[in-house]
């Protein structure tokens, strides 16, 4: 286990950390678009109940008891998550699928939506999670690579089976096997980001735009390309071009496609590195083609039918949002019993329905086509098994390979 030592983030990783937060992944918005569909009014009703398991004495992975769970007397629990990543109904305020989990369970949730960044929400609660304390929470939603140090640290709880049969069951397959948390022990998906090629067909010609090395070598696209100012996305896509697997690349595989992004700046067919504000230049046509985020795409098409995108032969990248119970929660039964609340299928496809991110529930496609066909369509929602088959993660990174990776990268981009 990872032992944790107060550490100062070094300049690269600060410079890695503004840039996700002001106009990176941090900055996206969770939810895409609120589709005009009529699924506001969606009844939740009707769903399976799921009997209340006890969980066993079991031992921390430090070795420490594990704290006592008040699941059974204390009928509530608290659960922070992101802005604007839960179905929110007509009045704008309740939660459908919150609510109907209380009807059902007698189950109370404080749900808090004060997530913004995961490096700050981090700071917020580590003192506690250090002291093997409450952090007032339950359940939280982090993404893979403050999930993966969490549990290296020995601050995330392991999950009852038992009170997950849902979750088990659907989890689909390019979710299941996490290198950070091997057989998804403390850690379920909360939704997916993927990272897909996306172009303007009335930039390009009428071209289909499908590659990386197409954007790096076709001379048609000069200084018409745009990459991500998120080093893992951009290096990880690369790497896939050169036929080299992010999950498992050496450092001189990660030289080598610095050296050929660092080509493309040169020769200038690479317009800038950008965060999420390539949407207006895409939309505008000033790039032909960029490295975009699945929800962006969505958005993008709603309003303009010349975006299209294209998931490259060689694979893309998806990372993930994911529920973790922090170490010292109260209530450990009752969070287990929210999360696999999000596995039922009508529910899942609620959720997916509203932040129009990849749904990470097998079997979800019928229900979601209940509430717009279009959506249980989308390939960016609902990855066929074509497309999920290219998914491949970025492999985890110790501290120190995260500070030199970043600086390398921040020398490319000129941050």
């Amino acid at each position: 286990m990872e032992q944790y030592q107060p550490e100062t983030p070094s300049a690269a990783q600060v410079a890695a950390m503004r840039r996700s937060l002001t106009d990176g992944r941090g900055s996206l918005t969770r939810r895409s678009v609120l589709r005009a569909t009529g699924f506001g009014a969606l009844a939740v009703g009707g769903l399976a109940g799921v009997s209340a398991c006890g969980i066993p004495p079991a031992k921390r992975e430090g070795g420490g008891p594990a704290p006592t769970d008040f699941s059974a007397t204390e009928k509530r629990l608290a659960f922070s998550n992101w802005t604007e990543y839960m179905d929110v109904g007509e009045d704008e305020k309740g939660h459908p699928t919150l609510e109907a989990f209380t009807r059902r369970t007698g189950i109370a949730v404080k749900y808090t939506a004060d997530i913004n960044d995961n490096v700050e929400f981090f700071g917020k609660i580590k003192p506690q999670l250090a002291a093997g304390q409450d952090t007032g929470r339950d359940l939280i939603c982090v993404t893979d690579w403050l999930a993966a140090r969490i549990i290296r640290l020995g601050w995330a709880q392991k999950l009852d089976p038992a009170n997950l049969p849902h979750a088990y069951a659907h989890l689909s397959a390019q979710f299941r096997r996490p290198d950070w948390d091997p057989g998804r022990a403390h850690s379920y998906p909360w939704t997916g980001i993927s990272t897909v090629i996306a172009y303007n067909v009335k930039a390009t010609g009428g071209r289909k735009v499908d590659s990386v090395g197409q954007m790096l070598d076709d001379p048609r696209l000069k200084g018409r390309v745009g990459f991500l100012t998120e080093m893992r996305d951009t290096v990880g896509m690369t790497l896939l071009d050169m036929g080299k697997d992010p999950g498992a690349f050496t450092d001189a595989d990660y030289d080598a496609a610095i050296g050929r992004l660092r080509k493309g700046t040169a020769t200038r067919q690479i317009r800038r590195f950008t965060g999420n504000d390539y949407t207006s230049d895409l939309d505008k046509g000033d790039l032909a083609a960029c490295l975009a985020w699945a929800g962006d795409v969505i958005q993008l098409q709603a309003d303009n039918p010349d975006i299209r995108f294209a998931i490259p032969a060689a694979g893309y990248i998806t990372s993930s949002d994911n529920l973790l119970v922090p170490v010292g929660a109260r209530h450990k039964t009752n969070a287990e019993r929210l999360i696999d609340h999000y596995y039922e299928l009508p529910v899942a496809a609620r959720l997916a329905a509203y932040i129009n991110y990849v749904c990470p529930v097998d079997g979800v496609r019928d229900e979601l086509a209940k509430i717009d066909p279009a959506l249980a369509s989308n390939t960016l929602i609902l990855p066929d098994e074509a497309m999920a088959a290219r998914s491949h993660a970025f492999r985890s990174l110790t501290s120190a390979q995260e500070t030199a990776y970043e600086e390398k990268f921040a020398g490319l981009i000129g941050a």
